[in-house]
């Protein structure tokens, strides 16, 4: 599944037909941000299908963001967020099956700090996506 067939999944009310390629993945990263935080209260509210529905879909995010990773131009970074992705998946599935809020604040924590990394870049992206390449 590619990212833009990821987010369209997550059910948001933000449009994404005019979004750029770089606020797509913003948009990712809040998603999947506020779907852990939902799970979270859905884990303390005892209502572990809805948890578990709401993991699933921060799971499926976070593939569509490693869809996204380009390994060709972004070398060893585009490895290390795989592997990121990867260790932030396995977080999530045992989150789920041991109902444990402390690897859910993790998980969010990771995509926190890789959002702000990528909307400081935010005016960069967009300059180098509009201005014509020398």
């Amino acid at each position: 599944m590619n990212g833009l067939q990821a987010y369209q999944r997550v059910n948001t009310q933000t449009s994404i037909t005019d979004a750029d390629p770089h606020k797509l993945i913003q948009l990712l990263y809040a998603g999947a941000i506020e779907r852990i935080n939902m799970a979270k209260a859905r884990m303390q509210a005892k209502d572990y299908e809805g948890k578990g529905k709401l993991i699933t879909k921060v799971i499926e995010i976070i593939g569509g963001l490693r869809s996204f990773l380009d390994f060709e131009k972004g070398g060893e970074l585009a490895m290390r967020l795989e592997g990121l992705y990867e260790y932030m998946e396995r977080t999530l599935f045992e989150a789920n099956a041991k109902n444990d809020p402390a690897k859910l604040d993790e998980v969010a924590n990771l995509l926190r700090q890789i959002k702000e990394g990528w909307d400081g870049i935010r005016d960069e992206a967009v300059t180098a996506v509009t201005s014509p390449q020398v």
